[in-house]
């Protein structure tokens, strides 16, 4: 397994092109990048800041989720389109930062407002098609308001596209009321990259290692599966950079631990 950071975790303090900056300096050679607004979408704004990344790979881009993806599920052309527009820029950011995967949220795309499965597999074919043409793979994260709010969600669309990726997310798993191990099986072996934040009991965010959640079961949980991927911090409320960088350290011995951890069910 390979680890990494999300700029999420800089979000609260600093601009998005700062906090590209400061993933190396946290120990980071592998990142996920989270553009938060329409003028960081812009193909310009990759183009001005890839340079920060340092040598940092980007494994995933991805995007305020409530600024256009439900767009891409509207039953009008016309919306679709503009949703589109706003993808197109986002993936040629992804081509000058090197971004392999677009994780897609999809907030606001329920099922119900898709009207059934058949619908949203559709939807998500042009999707998929689309994002390759940029050589960037669509992956679906699990979210607690959006098209993949339940567990099995993605099985279904799996046979209906068969090129879907997925994205692990454990805190949206287990604010969804659902154990993260129900993602994992649905998932399966099309898992890229998983996201972790720690948790304190009254359920507010917490580096890693310091909260109640067990990184070393997650892990040899995701190892049983066959997972080989990237696993990001994202803890988003860090007081500072070095309780970022400690996070980071947990995660790698943790990671360094593997071989000798049995599965935990």
């Amino acid at each position: 397994m390979k680890t990494g950071i999300s700029t999420r975790c800089f979000i609260s303090r600093y601009e998005t092109e700062d906090g590209i900056a400061l993933l190396k300096e946290c120990g980071a050679e592998t990142c996920e990048i989270f553009l938060r607004t329409f003028y960081e979408y812009r193909p310009e704004f990759a183009k001005k800041y890839a340079e920060k990344l340092s040598g940092a790979k980007v494994n995933l881009i991805s995007a305020a989720p409530y600024n256009f993806e439900a767009q891409l599920f509207s039953p009008s052309r016309r919306v679709r389109g503009d949703g589109f527009y706003w993808l197109d820029q986002i993936l040629r950011s992804a081509q000058f930062f090197g971004a392999e995967n677009y994780a897609f949220g999809g907030l606001g795309v329920r099922e119900d407002i898709c009207g059934n499965i058949d619908y949203a597999a559709e939807r998500l074919r042009e999707i998929i098609s689309f994002c390759a043409r940029y050589g960037v793979r669509f992956c679906l994260e699990n979210s607690t308001n959006g098209l993949y709010a339940r567990p099995f969600v993605f099985t279904e669309l799996k046979r209906r596209c068969p090129e879907l990726y997925g994205v692990l997310n454990i805190e949206s798993a287990r604010k969804s009321g659902y154990p993260y191990q129900m993602y994992i099986k649905d998932m399966a072996d099309c898992i890229l990259s998983v996201k972790i934040t720690d948790f304190n009991i009254g359920g507010t965010s917490a580096d890693s290692g310091n909260g109640a959640l067990s990184l070393e079961e997650v892990l040899a949980n995701l190892k049983d599966s066959g997972f080989d991927g990237t696993v990001l911090i994202e803890t988003q409320d860090s007081e500072d950079n070095e309780s970022i960088s400690k996070s980071l350290e947990v995660l790698n011995e943790t990671v360094q631990k593997l071989p000798s951890l049995s599965k935990i069910v």
